[in-house]
């Protein structure tokens, strides 16, 4: 239904300082993201213990302070591909109306080397809105979605080992 659709402006701020090295983009942040006003907010979103096991962090970070710690310790800088968009509740296959974001304040203050996607849409969403601006190739891991379920835990963070060799 058309009604199902809501026009959203990104709520939460990039997450990235003049250390990150690593710049990581998801698509949009989901209705738990939005509410708790940070990334991958969801419960089921495994990105936060694929990250803790990748970086070999002590344990799964939970309150933002923590997850904020992992990333600047870790050198990773955190955001989106979409500033704002018409999306139905967290569904990537729903987004419409697409407004980038631009990368540029990030590019600019921090040494990124290379720039990963959280799965096909957030690349597919990069490709199309922010490699012409950008210029610079993005590595597309599977993504940390509960949507991914054919993906354990163990084989993402196989395939995320890649983010430590930057």
């Amino acid at each position: 239904m058309q009604t199902d659709y809501r026009k959203i402006d990104h709520p939460i701020p990039p997450l990235y300082d003049d250390e990150s090295r690593i710049l990581i983009l998801g698509s949009f942040p989901s209705v738990k993201s939005r509410e708790a006003c940070f990334f991958y907010g969801h419960p089921q979103n495994r990105f936060w213990r694929v990250m803790a096991q990748v970086m070999e962090w002590p344990r799964v970070p939970e309150t933002v302070e923590e997850k904020s710690a992992l990333l600047h310790a870790s050198h990773v800088a955190l955001w989106d591909t979409i500033a704002s968009c018409e999306i139905k509740g967290s569904s990537d296959a729903s987004i419409r109306a697409v407004v980038a974001n631009d990368l540029t304040p990030i590019l600019k203050a921090a040494p990124i080397r290379q720039i990963f996607c959280n799965g096909a849409t957030s690349h597919n969403l990069y490709m199309k809105y922010l490699f012409p601006t950008t210029g610079r190739a993005a590595v597309k891991l599977p993504s940390t979605s509960p949507a991914n379920a054919a993906w354990s835990v163990e084989r993402l963070a196989e395939a995320w080992q890649v983010i430590r060799e930057i």
